[in-house]
């Protein structure tokens, strides 16, 4: 797996890198954000380690580039503690955020727990999970990761994808946080309950007019029948 670090201090950046190989990674380091767009188209890392606070663009806006072009798992790293940052950092499209001082330790958790949730289905249930789903306006190519509504493409991170295939297949299912987090993060996933809250709502926004992702007060979401 290749993890690039997109960090401007080297006596992290060591750190890290040094966590990451002893861990069996390959790793490729960036010191400012243009730097690691670069590298991110060139190279298609697995995962991308992402400081916020860079010296040319912030990492914030690293991401939304990135997302133009990957849907590759991104975890912010930063010294910014604010919930509005976090909340910020997850609706542009990253996937987990860690703030400094961090253990490498649980950075190194947080990207196995990435790895879990993302890894691919049996033989047998990939067969019948990559046929396309039709919603309403909705179709899903989960073969392609292609989504489009309404006559328009639809770009979703990997785990906004996972949660909306999780609702779609089960119209007028509720799913509660806790179910959510296990069938679309995986058992052991390092998520709270407002990083479920905060995909919703970048769902929700994404499909615009199209309202099919329903609330049930102190419970959790489904996916209003047609």
């Amino acid at each position: 797996m290749n993890v690039l670090v997109v960090e401007d201090d080297p006596r992290i950046t060591d750190v890290l890198e040094y966590a990451l190989k002893a861990d069996g990674y390959e790793v490729q380091t960036a010191q400012r954000g243009r730097e690691g767009i670069e590298i991110a188209k060139r190279c298609l890392p697995n995962l991308i380690v992402l400081d916020v606070g860079l010296p040319d663009i912030d990492g914030f806006e690293v991401c939304r580039s990135v997302r133009t072009f990957s849907d590759v798992p991104i975890i912010f790293l930063t010294s910014r503690s604010d919930e509005i940052d976090r909340v910020v950092g997850l609706e542009i499209g990253g996937d987990d955020y860690v703030v400094k001082p961090f253990s490498p330790r649980e950075l190194l958790a947080r990207i196995k727990a990435i790895r879990r949730r993302n890894d691919r289905p049996t033989a047998a249930a990939k067969s019948e999970s990559d046929k396309p789903l039709r919603y309403g306006p909705i179709t899903i190519d989960p073969s392609k990761f292609l989504i489009h509504c309404q006559g328009r493409e639809v770009v979703l991170t990997a785990q906004e994808f996972k949660l909306l295939e999780l609702l779609v297949r089960h119209p007028g299912r509720v799913f509660t946080r806790e179910q959510v987090l296990n069938r679309a993060w995986g058992e052991g996933g390092l998520v709270a309950d407002r990083t479920i809250d905060v995909h919703i709502k970048s769902l929700r926004k994404k499909f615009g007019k199209f309202e099919f992702i329903e609330t049930v007060r102190g419970i959790g979401y489904r996916a209003r029948e047609l």
